[in-house]
């Protein structure tokens, strides 16, 4: 384990550092994936050199986040680093096609994360042979399902990730009777919306109405950070028994790819990090950060510079540079 780094430090230097290098070119692109339209935004690298193949990162984001809130932020500093950074609205958010709307679907996030994989090894600029994964809080368990079953990412980062299997669904959850109620009001969505065809939907977050999904959060709730025009701030309550027996902690033993955790015992189920880095058996490191909160890894200049550098530094090493090979 690389030692505990603590932040004070970074802060002094996070702003002037987040103006060191050229900013990136920034294009929309889409693919398919399932049948649904998949729109994204690639991240180019300013000094993108046509003759030097790059190595390429799928970066996702948080449940029910779209592509302007956190994915944005870490892909730009992975292209500020010289990495190509793909974007993406999952199918049902954003942008993206999909009948059926904001609905936390892990099977399907997992499916779009491979289209993603498959679209980057058809652009030019890409080393089809050097693409990696960054997944930030949930879509780190997707993405570590995707890597486990998908030898085309070949280098997984995660930064303030959600592991969860059923234990740690019931210590977050309230238990056997918390996760029952949550499960009953899923079937209950669930059945309607087969009667109806409709969407009934909750509040995605709220500082005042208890019947959010996530009640009394920051981020979310703030104009100048994840409060974005671009999200929709609704949730499909169908989606808890779904999520409720999504178990990422089961990819662990089957992910051979080099891997790199960015966590803090501050941010959100630590103890799922734990268990899921016990438990692989490829090459490994993590980092653990002092007092830094799952929001604030988000958006915080000072702990997403260390995290970001920490991400660049572990892709350089296990993918390679511009014109480079990976190891």
């Amino acid at each position: 384990m690389l030692k505990t780094l603590t932040l004070a430090a970074a802060t002094a230097v996070a702003l002037a550092a987040s103006n060191a290098f050229a900013a990136p070119r920034i294009e929309r692109v889409a693919f398919a994936s399932n049948g649904e339209q998949i729109v994204g935004e690639l991240y180019l690298p300013e000094d993108l050199d046509a003759a030097k193949l790059r190595p390429a990162l799928v970066v996702t984001g948080a449940w029910m986040t779209v592509k302007e809130q956190m994915p944005a932020r870490y892909a730009r500093e992975m292209a500020d680093r010289g990495f190509i950074a793909l974007t993406f609205d999952f199918q049902g958010w954003g942008e993206s096609g999909g009948v059926r709307r904001q609905y936390e679907d892990p099977n399907a996030k997992i499916a779009d994360i491979e289209a993603a994989v498959a679209y980057l090894a058809t652009r030019p600029e890409t080393d089809q042979d050097r693409i990696g994964g960054l997944g930030i809080c949930a879509s780190s368990g997707y993405m570590v399902t995707a890597a486990a079953e998908n030898a085309a990412i070949k280098s997984v980062a995660l930064v303030a990730p959600w592991l969860q299997d059923a234990e740690v669904v019931e210590q977050t959850y309230g238990g056997r009777d918390g996760v029952a109620r949550l499960e009953a009001t899923s079937d209950a969505a669930e059945v309607e919306y087969r009667r109806t065809g409709k969407q009934a939907f909750l509040p995605a977050a709220s500082l005042t109405d208890e019947r959010a999904v996530m009640f009394e959060v920051p981020y979310y709730t703030e104009p100048d950070r994840g409060m974005l025009p671009a999200w929709r701030n609704e949730a499909d309550p169908a989606f808890w028994r779904g999520w409720l027996r999504f178990d990422a902690i089961q990819a662990a033993p089957r992910l051979h790819q080099p891997f790199l955790m960015v966590h803090s015992e501050a941010a959100a189920i630590p103890q799922g990090a734990h268990k899921f880095y016990a438990r692989l058996t490829s090459s490994k490191r993590e980092r653990w950060l002092d007092n830094v909160t799952q929001f604030d890894f988000y958006d915080r200049a000072a702990p997403v510079k260390t995290a970001s550098d920490a991400v660049a530094a572990h892709f350089r090493a296990t993918l390679g540079g511009a014109g480079e090979a990976g190891q």
